[in-house]
């Protein structure tokens, strides 16, 4: 069949379709190929695999993103996407195939659905260029895990975030067995609600003591061996915060104590502009937070939450501090109010419980 005139080399290209059963079938073929010349489909898309697409998409799509999006997206894709799509032709992907890869991937992970919005971009990016007719990935569900299904008194055990005694007992644990620093640097991120490559990322200069506030502007960032610090391209990401009394006496401290350190250090004369620092005055590695919070729940038994959960912790204290949604909201820059949400209802049944517990006890008295 005559398809026209290629653009890139100016000649007429042919394509042969074989393998019918009847003349019948041929003839649909046909048609459908005329339709899709027609709409301005080209060809040589027949071939395009699912990794070519890729490629095109995230060479436009990693420049409208910081590193650190961009190498944790390059990750999803290497580990979970383009092993089981990549050398696929794009057109030949069916809907039953993905929904198979992702029944596959929510066995191994339970972020699924941030694996399918990845690769449903590259679907897009596809539909867009006229690549493919049509989403193979739409109207793919996410499977639920049983233990999701089940409502029963293992849903305590998942509980991301600390209680006011747990926040307690853990506090007095890192003021005694860790250094100063570790304290004031878990205290921060339990009562600012910041991510911890925010707080690693803090200079003086954030901090203003007599307004009692600190801005987050900016977060560290770890790659090829080197500390790079990204700028918050967002207005919601450059935010100040107010600082409670005792926040405020804790780091006042901490800064005393480091110039103390820099004087005696004639290495380091011109002072440390950072808050957290090693002793030779670079910065924290990013998983140095993550370790010592492992090891002391391991050590002390503590209910366990990962790093994240002290954002969840400190999201708990507002809400029982009588916070609205939309401050908490503001104040952890959540981009999708369903993360505040998620945080509010756990903690709302908790506070639900409280109150039943000492409306039993007032008639018992």
């Amino acid at each position: 069949m005559d398809t026209g005139i290629n653009p890139e080399t100016g000649k007429r290209q042919t394509t042969t379709r074989r393998g019918f059963k009847t003349k019948k079938e041929a003839q649909i073929a046909a048609a459908k190929l005329e339709q899709e010349i027609a709409s301005g489909i080209s060809i040589k898309n027949d071939n395009l695999t699912f990794h070519d697409v890729f490629n095109q998409w995230f060479l436009n799509h990693s420049k409208t993103i910081k590193l650190s999006t961009k190498k944790a997206i390059e990750s999803k894709f290497n580990k979970h996407i383009l092993p089981r799509f990549g050398k696929l032709k794009i057109k030949e992907i069916t809907r039953a195939y993905c929904q198979k890869m992702i029944n596959e991937i929510a066995q191994s992970i339970t972020s699924v659905n941030n694996i399918k919005i990845q690769a449903n971009q590259v679907f897009k990016y596809a539909l867009k260029m006229d690549i493919i007719q049509k989403n193979p990935l739409e109207h793919v569900s996410i499977p639920r895990h049983q233990k999701e299904l089940i409502n029963d008194e293992s849903e305590a055990d998942e509980r991301n975030y600390w209680k006011k005694d747990e926040i307690k007992k853990f506090l007095t644990i890192t003021k005694q067995e860790l250094s100063f620093r570790d304290h004031v640097l878990f205290h921060l991120l339990i009562y600012t609600g910041a991510r911890k490559g925010e707080i690693l990322a803090l200079t003086w200069d954030d901090i203003d003591f007599e307004a009692g506030s600190i801005r987050f502007t900016k977060t560290l960032f770890h790659n090829k061996g080197k500390f790079i610090f990204q700028t918050s391209k967002t207005k919601e990401s450059k935010r100040l915060i107010s600082l409670d009394t005792k926040t405020l006496s804790l780091l006042k401290q901490w800064r005393i104590r480091q110039i103390e350190a820099e004087l005696a250090n004639v290495n380091n004369a011109d002072g440390n502009k950072m808050v957290f620092t090693r002793d030779d005055g670079t910065p924290l590695r990013l998983a140095y937070p993550n370790e010592k919070l492992d090891i002391v729940i391991k050590q002390h038994k503590t209910h366990r939450i990962t790093i994240h959960g002290l954002r969840h912790t400190h999201a708990s204290l507002l809400f029982e501090a009588g916070a609205s949604i939309k401050e908490v909201q503001e104040r952890l820059e959540h981009s999708d109010i369903q993360m505040t949400m998620n945080i509010y209802t756990h903690v709302t049944d908790t506070l639900k419980e409280q109150t039943v517990q000492k409306s039993q006890r007032y008639i018992e008295l």
